[in-house]
């Protein structure tokens, strides 16, 4: 086993630069050293692990299975301890931390951005980067936590569901009919989608009328690449959305979006705070993971039930292939 007393850090500094630029000698110009120095270094650790890292063909320069799991572990250290040594430089102390984090479009946006600035006045020694990629499945390794959009399953990541989605048709109070049925209501006006990666785009509206006992053209309509997409073009005056009734909340409750009829839909999706396993033990991380299960996992439940956050198991959840929020 690899022991901390003789981890490689030069090796392993010449592999993160290898492996960000993709080229040793791109590696080399960003370390101030030669090419050889840096093949020297790669070389040597691919013996200690006994495995390639790299995939040496001509015309063609990639990280192998076990180098794209390796490198943002190394270089989301590096990047730490970067950190850490500048905030002592320049704080005297440290106090500043930095935290990659990663949500859904429409969920920071809808939620999370308004809300930060508590977390900033309750914890101002924490910076929080904040990324939203189309895409948010299990939080990558060189983000400390991710908020992702998911089916329930079983995972190596910690992960607590702060709540499962809830389907409702959405639209401008001047499309809300005075007194129709859903049926009629559905048929008579355009139909927003939001793209479900892996699904037809129709899917939710088809489990809506499903369950609904209706038969409706479903496949019409505009579609759109996340749930806030899809909330503005109905807020224009135009068109219904299936959407989650938590994430427009602040809508709703101003009026600028209403439910015509009390019909719902649990689309089996949720949203979880994940993080590594081996991040539990950072403060910081923790902070921020007790913070957004206090804003959001208990939000609903009343004042009497809301009792301390304390460390739990994983949770299931999964990879979201999703581009719906």
């Amino acid at each position: 086993m690899i022991d901390r007393r003789w981890l490689p850090l030069n090796a392993l500094r010449a592999f993160e630069a290898a492996g960000r630029h993709l080229s040793f000698t791109a590696a080399a110009n960003a370390l101030s050293v030669s090419q050889s120095a840096i093949s020297r270094h790669v070389i040597a650790l691919e013996a200690l692990l006994g495995t390639p890292l790299f995939d040496r063909r001509p015309n063609q320069f990639a990280l192998t299975e076990a180098g794209a799991a390796l490198l943002p572990v190394v270089r989301k250290s590096f990047d730490r301890m970067e950190l850490a040594l500048n905030d002592i430089v320049h704080e005297r102390g440290g106090r500043t931390r930095l935290l990659r984090v990663q949500m859904p479009t429409s969920f920071a946006h809808l939620l999370a951005v308004p809300i930060l600035r508590s977390f900033r006045a309750e914890y101002p020694e924490i910076v929080l980067d904040i990324e939203s990629p189309h895409a948010v499945g299990h939080a990558p390794r060189d983000a400390d936590a991710a908020v992702i959009y998911a089916r329930p399953q079983i995972s190596d990541q910690v992960a607590n569901l702060l709540w499962m989605e809830r389907l409702t048709p959405l639209c401008h109070p001047d499309v809300a009919p005075a007194a129709v049925d859903l049926a009629s209501f559905l048929a008579d006006r355009e139909l927003l989608h939001v793209k479900l990666d892996g699904e037809p785009r129709h899917r939710m509206w088809q489990m809506l009328v499903g369950e609904a006992g209706l038969r409706l053209d479903v496949e019409r309509g505009l579609v759109f690449d996340t749930s806030a997409l899809a909330a503005q073009y109905a807020l224009s005056g135009a068109g219904v959305a299936l959407l989650d009734r938590r994430l427009f909340e602040a809508e709703i409750a101003a009026g600028r979006l209403v439910a015509p009829f009390e019909r719902n839909l649990e689309s089996g999706y949720g949203y979880y705070i994940t993080l590594h396993s081996e991040d539990l033990a950072d403060p910081a991380i923790a902070r921020f993971r007790e913070w957004m299960l206090r804003r959001f996992a208990l939000a609903e439940q009343p004042r009497s039930n809301v009792s301390p956050i304390r460390p739990s198991p994983p949770t299931p959840a999964v990879d979201s292939r999703s581009s719906r929020n």
